[in-house]
């Protein structure tokens, strides 16, 4: 089965149970301090999941591309990706356990031709804080799957949340079917670990919200929140052991082998995998707006690229090579997703940019190296390049370890392999501890505080369209209960007049006490009274368009205070640039 094919008969089957279909929100999180990046299918519709009424309904499906870091540099093996695309499906205080069990069971049966017996699942076992699933095991066994095919396991395997210290939590049932290799004994199965059983899907049951005091009190209206991964899914249904072996990477396995003129960099070679991978990566962020810089989404996209120069060398290709992978990458996946056509040139034009200026980097830190190198008496018998100095080449030019081993081998000098992971594995501790506490505070943050700064992020928007008289158009947004930061075009930086202006004029408006006034309406709608469309693609047909006054009007999904009178006083505490054309401005409520 085609990857097109899965997705087509995922939507089509949900849309027949009443499922309405919505766009794939951007890999940029709107307004979400936590995530740098949409990681799952339900991030999106997390104030939904939290209780707000979505403009298409109360069952929604769709396929969301997503993208995650933790696992970046594992990148490379046969399982780890960090774009991937998500087949879900959602009840938001609709159906529940009965009704998303018969769905899941009869798409695994009858549309991807499963057979009872070959489906395992596993349901939440039970603690002191919910009691153990029996009612999604009755229901499985009702619908055909063996009793002995059904496993309980813990709070690690089979729940889901809260995103942050409180929310929205509850038990998942996760569904396993196996590869074609032997079971590893009698008790072969989901929790083994030996790999013969991969997950498919999962259906998560949010029936509890866990407060700050530690309590699972029952939701009144409980959600289903499902996730199906496209690749895995396409893997197993093509026979192959990985998704590099399917048809998704075939073309860009095509382009790199043609580039290196090496037919074996193919989807077994680890370094190809990489490229591969993170080419599509790097495609799909330019496409959502992400530009190559050195921080937050800008880092990571600067860091899938390089690391992709890096080991297409390996392979041969010495050339400039990354913008005509993502011409394959564009034409392979343009028609699900018209943003990578739409953006084309931009994507080229970046990555181009972005390849130039790494060899550039590269040749600085060949300069370094040789000034670290003369640094030793070239009498000294044992030369060794300390662990720090090498991960300080690794972090500042992006040499990988290998490169300084050969090139210190060249010279007769050792490096301390040692001391490199060890400063490698601090540096990723203290990665890991930066992106815990991001979600500290837990997903789309609904306090007055956001409330009223997401409104001023209104305003804000109308007030540098007014002062600047130009069309600033927000590429970023970023709210936590202590303050707005907010990105937008503009090719120059702001004068202390004009930043001035700006806080008066927004000022001005909270003064007036305008009331905030929400409307469902079509998206043409919308568009028609001169709304301004904010990553209009996650909303799908209907919206939610916010009005404050006769002062702005934005389509938006966020929360907002009821009017302008509420929010204090305006303050705009800096302002800076955030990439190439876009601007940065971080602002307070006092």
């Amino acid at each position: 089965m085609l990857a097109s094919e899965l997705r087509r008969k995922y939507i089509e089957f949900f849309k027949r149970y009443g499922h309405a279909e919505i766009k794939s929100a951007p890999l940029v999180p709107e307004n979400d301090p936590t995530c740098l990046f949409t990681t799952a299918g339900m991030h999106p519709l997390v104030p939904y999941l939290l209780g707000e009424k979505h403009p298409a309904g109360k069952r929604l499906t769709d396929v969301q591309k997503c993208l995650r870091t933790g696992d970046i540099d594992e990148v490379g093996d046969p399982f780890h990706l960090t774009f991937f695309e998500m087949l879900g499906n959602w009840s938001l205080g609709d159906y529940f356990k009965e009704e998303a069990i018969a769905m899941s069971y009869e798409f695994l049966t009858k549309e991807l031709g499963f057979k009872p017996e070959q489906i395992k699942v596993t349901c939440f076992e039970g603690d002191e804080n919910a009691p153990r699933d029996t009612q999604a095991a009755e229901i499985w066994m009702r619908h055909g799957i063996p009793e002995k095919n059904i496993c309980f396991l813990g709070k690690e395997d089979n729940w889901w949340g809260p995103a942050g210290e409180t929310g929205p939590c509850g038990p998942d049932t996760e569904m396993f079917v196996p590869l074609d290799r032997p079971d590893c004994g009698p008790n072969c199965g989901p929790s083994c670990g030996c790999g013969k059983w991969v997950e498919i899907w999962n259906n998560v049951f949010m029936q509890y919200n866990k407060t700050a005091e530690g309590k699972f009190i029952p939701l009144e209206k409980p959600n289903v929140d499902t996730g199906m991964g496209v690749e895995r899914v396409t893997a197993f249904m093509q026979g192959v052991s990985s998704a590099y072996e399917t048809e998704l990477f075939r073309g860009i396995f095509a382009k790199i082998q043609e580039l290196a003129n090496n037919p074996e960099a193919n989807s077994g070679n680890r370094s190809a995998r990489i490229v591969a991978e993170h080419m599509r990566a790097a495609t799909f962020l330019i496409a959502d707006g992400v530009k190559p810089s050195n921080v937050d989404q800008g880092y990571v996209l600067r860091r899938l690229i390089r690391r992709a120069v890096r080991e297409a060398r390996k392979l041969g290709i010495t050339d400039m090579f990354t913008a005509k992978i993502a011409d394959v990458v564009i034409a392979e996946y343009r028609e699900f997703y018209p943003e990578l056509a739409a953006n084309a040139d931009v994507i080229r034009e970046e990555l181009c940019r972005e390849e130039d200026q790494f060899a550039k980097t590269l040749e600085n830190g060949t300069r370094e190296f040789a000034k670290l190198i003369e640094k030793f008496p070239p009498q000294l018998e044992n030369k060794v390049i300390s662990g720090r100095k090498a991960f300080s080449l690794y972090e500042t030019y992006g040499f990988p370890l290998e490169l300084t081993q050969e090139m210190a081998a060249e010279r007769g000098f050792k490096v301390d392999e040692k001391g490199f992971q060890e400063e490698y594995a601090k540096h990723q501790e203290q990665s890991r501890a930066g992106a815990m506490q991001k979600f500290k505070g837990g997903l789309a943050d609904h306090s007055e505080k956001t409330a009223a700064l997401h409104t001023a992020t209104h305003l804000l928007h109308k007030a540098l369209r007014v002062v600047l008289n130009y069309d600033a158009a927000q590429s970023g947004s970023n709210i936590t209960a202590e303050r707005l930061r907010f990105d937008f075009t503009y090719d120059q930086k702001m004068t202390p007049e004009q930043i001035a202006q700006v806080e008066a004029l927004v000022n001005e408006q909270i003064k007036r006490d305008l009331p905030v006034v929400c409307e469902e309406v079509s998206l043409e709608e919308a568009k028609r009274r001169g709304a301004i469309g904010l990553f209009e693609s996650k909303y799908g047909e209907k919206v939610k368009l916010y009005t404050i006054g006769d002062f702005s009007m934005e389509i938006c999904g966020g929360p907002h205070a009821t009017h302008t009178g509420a929010l204090g006083h305006f303050r705009i505490v800096k302002e800076e640039s955030s990439s190439r054309g876009v601007r940065r401005i971080k602002a307070v409520l006092e």
